[in-house]
């Protein structure tokens, strides 16, 4: 037992542990948070702002004379209240500038341009609008090493026909062609003379040397010339598993001009391969050591640096597709089907379908449907800035941080909201501009913002962000530092200095005024701030801004928060004291003195309200008009016997008349249900319904006497017939008595002289001798 009872002490000990210091948590996050303008070590304007948004500084001469520089940083409000002009206080807020001018037929706008500052953040809209037709342009990138020779025979086939299907679903359809195989270096193929000119000499096969990447045909509408150059295309070969497609998606991405994008149309990248692709850090097999640096290297439509530059990361290329616009498509072979579709959630396309022609107009139509942005920053600033988008869906649909809408049709439009936030200054002070880009995936147009950094102040240009020091000799004189002769020298909290008062400095506040007179600590404290932060702090008493009043500044002279739904002051049943409801009656509670449970709790104090009602005809109009006069909502109803819950009640509408209403008291507000048929004494109906009555019990009285009369005549005529038999019946069923003697004696206090003796004498005779 004492083993128990010391555990649930150790356990309501730990309970009040743990409840003081989340207490001590919250105080310290709510007492940083009120003074994170305050601290020493803030000199300069900058210094001030970039203690975060709520931050101002006050750039007025003689501000808080005496005081330390850094007082004149504070929020907006206290600077207010300590006597700052609104002209002097450096504020810069949060501004979007957005460029209208620009047109655009499928993003908008295009140029935006935000001014933030240290731990600030703006929002924008971007819209998206699909169209009902695009122009494409699609280029294929096949891997034509030895392995591929059955699917490049396939394409020979397909080509054409794809490029018909695609005319119904594009209002103008261009295609390209390049190849690739792998880097020509050991190990990723024999680098014997004899193989690197044929590297299927020993199949007895001609085949071509292999690439990195050889751009064929640029964009053209001439399918003629698409069709030839695929029928001149041969097969290739290396030595290892995976091949370098990779390096050629790149180089198609980002050689905008060789391989012939146009900037109007959508662009679709089809790889074509068996097989997956070297990733970086692979090219140091082959002792390459030289990042990719992610810029176009076609000489003579030939990819020069495949043997000197690394493969691209993965990373690397997702970013030159976007970049670019273009959406890649990947017609894989099942085997491999997995390793491409792990790569959808990095590289923005689609993996395969079940034939070429599926896949193409699949990958189109997505591409059409799914409306996605992404955002490109600086990797540089990227540490200082927060994105967030919301995606605003044509279905309604609105996710925090969603960035993408499905099932888009054309014509529909999708709206992002983008939150930008700034966390701190650069290191270097600088305040030049950053470009960040809204960019919706496999659009060709993007949206442009510049953000600009606000680090330095106004005041600043003008030199004159707070008052100069002087270090001149002056008299030493201290007639100027008194408020009047008896009082003493900067009311004894500074220093005279120069016949001007040097305040002291104090952790409780700040101490400040003319005379050092005026401190913002020593007056009542409201929720944490001295005059509840609606007055200032002069010699100990607070002095209220206009609008409030009280001995803490804490009552608003305004009674608008005492004003109900029904525009009466605290519902007419009370007053407004300091901002809040005081009822007149005790019964009532409420914010607005509306609630009173017992109010209404008897027939009698809703009357005049039925009467309303009543009087007005029981219409539209009566309930518009009584029951803004009445306390209780009204409903008029056929029968308030059907209801089950409240207090029946009869309102005397006439002599002989009444008005049945209910009472119901569940709700905050009581409820009163008024029959529409009144109660009437001596009506028809209730007449109608006596006489009914009447009737029919005198009918069921007679008829039952008549019943009852009938019976006994019957029974008397059965018993005169045949007597005899009925007697002789009784005899045979009947007990004989005989004569018996038996004294009984009665106790009283004293026994009498002679008992008592009762004697009971019955003849022995049959019941029948009697009769006779």
């Amino acid at each position: 037992m004492t083993s128990c009872m010391r555990l649930y002490c150790d356990l309501i000990a730990l309970r009040m542990l743990l409840l003081l210091i989340s207490v001590l948590f919250v105080f310290v996050r709510s007492d940083s948070a009120d003074n994170r303008c305050l601290s020493s070590l803030i000199s300069t304007c900058e210094d001030c702002l970039r203690r975060g948004p709520e931050c101002a500084w006050c750039s007025q001469e003689r501000f808080l004379d005496g005081a330390h520089v850094s007082q004149r940083c504070g929020s907006v409000s206290d600077l207010r209240v300590r006597g700052c002009e609104e002209a002097f206080i450096q504020n810069p807020n949060v501004k979007v500038e957005v460029n209208a001018t620009i047109g655009s037929s499928q993003v908008s706008p295009r140029e935006i341009t935000i001014h933030l500052r240290p731990g600030g953040e703006a929002a924008f809209v971007v819209e998206v609008q699909q169209l009902e037709r695009y122009p494409v342009d699609l280029y294929y990138l096949v891997d034509v090493s030895a392995s591929m020779q059955d699917n490049l025979d396939r394409l020979k086939t397909a080509g054409l026909a794809l490029s018909h299907l695609m005319k119904e679903h594009s209002s103008d359809f261009r295609v390209g062609f390049g190849s690739f195989v792998d880097k020509p270096l050991s190990p990723y193929i024999d680098v014997h003379p004899s193989k690197l000119l044929n590297p299927c000499s020993d199949y007895e096969v001609n085949c071509r040397p292999a690439h990195g990447f050889i751009h064929v045909l640029p964009i053209t509408h001439n399918m003629t010339e698409f069709t030839r150059v695929i029928q001149e295309q041969r097969i290739s070969g290396n030595m290892d598993t995976p091949e370098g497609g990779f390096d050629a998606m790149l180089q198609a991405a980002v050689c905008q001009k060789d391989i012939g994008w146009r900037p109007e149309a959508k662009h679709l990248l089809l790889v074509m391969t068996d097989q997956p692709s070297h990733l970086a850090l692979d090219g140091k097999l082959a002792g390459i050591v030289v990042p990719h640096d992610g810029r176009c290297h076609l000489e003579d439509n030939i990819y020069s640096q495949t043997t000197t530059m690394e493969h691209p990361t993965i990373a690397q290329l997702a970013e030159k597709l976007l970049e670019n616009s273009v959406y890649s498509i990947f017609a894989v072979d099942q085997v491999q089907y997995r390793w491409y579709e792990d790569l959808m959630d990095l590289i923005p396309g689609s993996p395969k379908a079940s034939n070429l022609k599926d896949l193409v107009v699949h990958a189109y139509k997505k591409l059409l449907s799914d409306v996605e942005v992404q955002i490109g920053l600086e990797d540089s600033q990227a540490q200082r800035f927060r994105v967030s988008v919301t995606a605003l869906c044509p279905d309604g649909s609105t996710v925090s941080g969603n960035t993408k809408c499905s099932g888009v049709r054309p014509k529909q439009t999708v709206f992002f909201k983008v939150t930008v936030g700034m966390s701190r200054c650069p290191a270097d002070g600088g305040d030049r501009d950053v470009v960040m880009s809204v960019r919706p995936v496999g659009f060709n147009e993007s949206v442009s913002v510049r953000i600009r950094q606000i680090c330095v102040c106004g005041c600043a240009q003008t030199g004159r962000c707070h008052d100069d020091p002087s270090s001149s000799d002056c008299p030493a004189f201290t007639s100027a530092c008194r408020a009047h002769r008896s009082a003493a020298v900067c009311s004894g909290q500074g220093v005279c200095k120069c016949a001007t008062c040097v305040c002291d400095s104090s952790r409780l506040g700040n101490i400040y005024g003319k005379f050092c007179e005026m401190d913002d600590f020593s007056c009542p404290y409201v929720k944490g701030l001295a005059c509840g932060g609606h007055g200032r702090c002069v010699s100990s008493e607070c002095v209220c801004l206009p609008g409030w009043t009280g001995e803490s500044c804490d009552c608003p002279v305004s009674t608008e928060s005492c004003v109900s739904d029904d525009g009466l002051i605290c519902s007419g049943w009370g007053k407004c004291v300091c901002g809040k409801c005081v009822c007149d009656d005790a019964r009532r509670s409420g914010a607005f003195c509306e609630k009173c449970p017992i109010c209404y709790s008897s027939c009698q104090s809703h009357w005049s309200c039925v009467k309303c009602h009543l009087s007005s005809g029981l219409g539209s109009d009566a309930l518009q008009l009584c029951n803004h006069s009445c306390a209780p909502a009204v409903e008029y109803v056929d029968d308030v016997t059907e209801l089950l819950w409240g207090k029946y009640c009869l309102y005397p509408s006439s002599e002989k008349c009444q008005h049945r209403f209910l009472m119901d008291l569940a709700s905050d507000r009581p409820q009163l249900h008024i029959s529409r048929h009144p109660v009437c004494v001596w009506s028809r109906r209730y007449f109608k319904t006596f006489l009914s009555t009447f009737l029919l019990t005198v009918t069921l009285g007679i008829g039952m006497l008549a019943a009852v009369r009938q019976l006994l005549r019957a029974r008397n005529c059965s018993w005169q017939s045949n007597p005899e038999q009925q007697f002789d019946h009784s005899r045979k069923n009947s007990y004989v008595p005989t004569t018996n003697e038996k004294t009984i004696t009665y106790r009283r206090d004293r026994l009498p002289n002679h008992p008592v003796e009762m004697h009971s004498h019955v003849p022995k005779k049959p019941l029948s001798d009697a009769w006779q």
